[in-house]
């Protein structure tokens, strides 16, 4: 009795501590701010007071064995599940921009296969993946996790990975404060570590602590939700998270950006190796996993080592029709 009177006390401690009052993140802008000028923006593609354009199903086209999706021309989008990977930042709103950056994160290796991997397991429960991840970038003792999130780790990792997680390579748990700032994001991964020493089974606790109940704090205000992006290769992206956990992409590939091309190329979108990242506040970053709905994928097997080039070709008969002009789908 006296061990569990202990443990919730400590546990009620925990939380008040963990209370968004208490976390300060004005100074949260270094870690986020993106300099919009390394970016090619557009807004001349698809107008904005244009709402009879309809997108097709990105799912629709053809993928690689990693889940690569090969373009053609045309204009589509998809919702995602997508999870939050710097702990300690609010969940983004309708008040947040959105653009593509590099997967960033500590033990990137690792987050990268959970998220690729998930893409091949959509019936593992989103929220196991998320503490799975959690304990990642916080630099958590694997062993301290939830058998459902081990079980979760396990089939989602290699056996050398969780050797790792558990400890494996001396030091490596340890070395996660030196890696983060002493605001913000380390605070919040110092509690989540607590929260899984102390054995917590609350999936709400670990995200009442990694995701603000706050409003984020917004420079730029100049800069548009809806936004296009020009990438490489030629076609343009935009993200549109809904909350930290969904997020809809959308994607356009101008008629004619695929001539030319060397026909033994394709024209590859990665999801998984970009996050969504703010373009002007201090709201979460996110990675990208499985499609909200399950899908029968089309997959196009490819040689080892081709499609690093972005040069790319049109996929053969992809289950619809690649779209020459925007306009053909307005209704």
């Amino acid at each position: 009795m006296i061990k569990v009177l202990l443990r919730n006390s400590l546990v009620v401690g925990f939380i008040a501590a963990c209370s968004p009052a208490s976390h300060n993140v004005s100074d949260h802008h270094a870690v986020n701010e993106i300099s919009s000028n390394n970016f090619r923006r557009d807004t001349t593609l698809l107008p904005l007071s244009d709402t009879t354009l309809k997108p097709l199903s990105l799912m629709d086209l053809p993928q690689t064995d990693d889940g690569q999706i090969v373009l053609s021309e045309g204009y589509y989008e998809a919702d995602f599940k997508s999870y939050c990977l710097q702990p300690g930042t609010p969940s983004p709103t309708d008040r947040d921009a959105y653009l593509q950056g590099p997967l960033t994160s500590y033990r990137k290796d690792i987050v990268e296969t959970v998220l690729r991997n998930s893409l091949k397991r959509p019936d593992l429960d989103q929220r196991n993946i998320q503490l799975l991840l959690w304990s990642v970038v916080s630099g958590s003792d694997f062993r301290k996790l939830s058998w459902e999130t081990q079980s979760t780790a396990e089939q989602l990792l290699s056996h050398k990975q969780i050797f790792e997680l558990k400890g494996g390579v001396m030091g490596i748990v340890k070395t996660v404060s030196a890696a983060m700032p002493e605001y913000g994001t380390a605070s919040a991964c110092t509690k989540l570590k607590e929260l899984f020493e102390l054995g917590t089974n609350s999936y709400e606790l670990f995200e009442r602590v990694a995701v603000l109940e706050q409003s984020s704090e917004a420079k730029s205000p100049n800069m548009i939700r809806d936004q296009w992006y020009k990438q490489e290769g030629g076609y343009y992206l935009r993200y549109f998270p809904s909350g930290y956990q969904h997020v809809k992409i959308q994607v356009y590939v101008p008629q004619g950006t695929l001539a030319g091309r060397n026909a033994d190329d394709y024209l590859l979108f990665d999801p998984v190796t970009m996050m969504a990242i703010p373009a002007h506040s201090n709201s979460q970053r996110l990675g990208i996993g499985a499609p909200v709905i399950n899908i029968v994928r089309t997959i196009i097997h490819m040689q080892k080592g081709q499609g690093t080039s972005p040069s790319p070709k049109t996929p053969p008969n992809p289950k619809t029709p690649p779209v020459k002009n925007p306009k053909q789908v307005a209704s």
